[in-house]
């Protein structure tokens, strides 16, 4: 560790030690003292305690502007009021009914508006719609396997924890990469049955198909992959995966969890112009609230209509997760709000472009939408291969400076990115430019000292 970052964890140490009694109490009811692993990181976590538009403050009562939101699941900001009178009108109501309700089929209105798909189903999580999307699309196809980009994440369930986070030793052939267990758990048939190609390699999908002919149910891709910071696709990938998949009989699935309320009005497929046969949403789409959905054609969403496949959940429409989402898709993302994200991420993008060009960072910085990531490599990746270089020592020692001087510039880790909120200013990006101004220098200066950059893979 190079001295530069133990100063900043020093001082984060110094700021935040209620923080850490919490933590260290929460280690004795909860594994690694949270209540998700992606949360835990050294020497502790930040314990939030409330959060209010673009700001929010931890438990020592030191404010923060929040770039984080929840791994971008805030586009809407904290609280936003359009989320919190819809929310409020609804619970007067009933929080939860379990049966049929007027705003299921509004709500699916709106997605339909916005995306080129027929009919939709509701569920609590990415992690849930994207195992929907799977067996559908093996149901639609009478197929077993499906292929998902190395590093790409699409949640928790057993399918696609698949070669998530590979350590470099373990990734193999760079044109048949080895599927990989994201943990112990993981079945051998599991990892039979996910092949894995690596993103912007469309002849590696071809290989696949080539390989395991009419065996191949679906493909699943993050449009922009958003698990090693911001990964941009070439220009006429997703273009070539849809012909891939079509030519194959095979389903292409875009999950759009973090691109679909941040992208544009119309997610990904609007950005991009592709029609994919499954679109998966979920995080911002509901303003803070547990939403999710997947979304397909009448013929693919009618095997449920069929009895063939079966989908259910108790917690499905939540009436007050339902009125938040409304809310989102009438009242937050609106033409407006995307012009006032892009504005600010583009002014945040440059504010960093320019810096690291005055202090000679060897770094780059990537946007699309509301996101943006700052990235310790010296030119743009273009895999997850590449990402694994990336300085994670310099990127903590960032995080922790920007922490330190109020400023939440993204999640802590080095795969993720920031997020722009139709509650932040432009007093708030400047403040982010300002700190990120102050401690490029110091940086820079670490870059050319000899350290050993930890393994990206967490």
């Amino acid at each position: 560790m190079h001295e530069g970052l133990q100063k900043e964890i020093a001082t984060y140490e110094k700021r935040t030690p209620g923080s850490r009694k919490a933590h260290k109490r929460a280690e004795e009811r909860l594994p690694l003292g949270v209540a998700s692993n992606y949360r835990a990181y050294d020497p502790y976590p930040i314990f939030a305690r409330d959060g209010k538009g673009g700001h929010l403050h931890d438990v020592d009562g030191n404010e923060y502007i929040d770039f984080n939101l929840c791994f971008g699941a805030l586009i809407a900001g904290h609280c936003n009021p359009a989320v919190i009178r819809a929310v409020e009108e609804k619970l007067a109501t009933g929080t939860m009914l379990g049966m049929p309700h007027d705003l299921e089929w509004e709500l699916a209105e709106e997605i339909c508006k916005r995306f080129p798909v027929e009919m939709v189903r509701f569920s609590n999580s990415g992690t849930e719609c994207t195992m929907h999307a799977v067996r559908l699309a093996r149901a639609a196809t009478g197929r077993d396997r499906i292929i998902k980009m190395e590093g790409g994440y699409h949640g928790l369930h057993d399918s696609v924890l698949v070669s998530v986070k590979p350590k470099a030793e373990e990734v193999g052939d760079a044109n048949f990469p080895t599927s990989v267990p994201g943990g112990e758990g993981i079945t051998k048939a599991t990892l039979q049955n996910t092949l894995v190609a690596q993103f912007n390699d469309v002849a590696g999908v071809e290989r696949l198909f080539a390989k395991y002919p009419g065996e191949i149910a679906a493909v699943i891709v993050e449009p922009i992959m958003m698990n090693v910071g911001i990964l941009i696709p070439d220009e006429g990938y997703h273009q070539a995966l849809r012909e891939i998949t079509k030519k194959n009989g095979a389903l292409l699935i875009f999950d759009e969890v973090k691109t679909g309320a941040k992208l544009a009005r119309g997610g990904a497929c609007e950005y991009f112009g592709i029609k994919p046969d499954i679109v998966c949403l979920a995080k911002s789409i509901g303003g803070g609230f547990s939403l999710a959905a997947f979304a397909s054609t009448r013929e693919v969403m009618g095997l449920i209509s069929d009895h063939k496949v079966f989908h259910g959940g108790t917690y499905n429409t939540n009436p007050v997760a339902m009125a938040a989402g409304l809310a989102m898709f009438r009242e937050v993302l609106t033409p407006a709000a995307y012009e006032h994200v892009n504005r600010l991420n583009k002014k945040l993008l440059d504010g960093y472009d320019k810096e690291i060009g005055k202090t000679g960072l060897k770094a780059y910085v990537v946007g699309a939408g509301s996101n943006g990531s700052l990235m310790f490599a010296p030119k743009p990746i273009h895999n997850y291969r590449d990402w694994l270089k990336v300085d994670s020592e310099l990127w903590r020692h960032y995080w922790f400076a920007m922490v330190n001087r109020g400023v939440m510039a993204q999640p802590y880790w080095w795969d993720e990115q920031w997020t722009v909120s139709v509650a932040h200013t432009e007093a708030d990006v400047d403040r982010h430019l300002a700190v990120f101004a102050e401690i490029a220098p110091a940086l820079a200066q670490a870059q050319k000292e000899p350290h050993a950059a930890a393994s990206s893979a967490h």
